[in-house]
């Protein structure tokens, strides 16, 4: 029963740290279908293909350009430059 109770605690602390990753990738899953979502409402208000389109295109590309913004963080690279120390002597 320990064991149960200790697993549980450990994974509500997972949770705890991650929880501001777990929005950002509910926002990005809403920011990716939203294109989607936006031609869905125009064809339900009846506009006509190309309307749908155009407006479906430019949603998509300002989510893409908001994915990118929040990604980020994730897409910089940090080059680790170590100064190597001479081991022996040269002549």
């Amino acid at each position: 029963m320990v064991v149960i109770f200790s697993w549980i605690k450990n994974e509500l602390a997972y949770l705890k740290d991650s929880f501001f990753e777990i929005i950002k990738g509910i926002i990005i899953v809403f920011l990716a279908s939203a294109g989607l979502g936006c031609a869905l409402l125009l064809r339900y208000l009846g506009f006509n293909g190309t309307t749908i389109t155009f407006f479906g295109v430019i949603t998509e590309i300002i989510s893409l350009l908001l994915v990118y913004f929040l990604l980020r963080g994730y897409l910089k690279t940090e080059e680790k430059t170590e100064i190597s120390k001479p081991k022996g002597k040269k002549f």
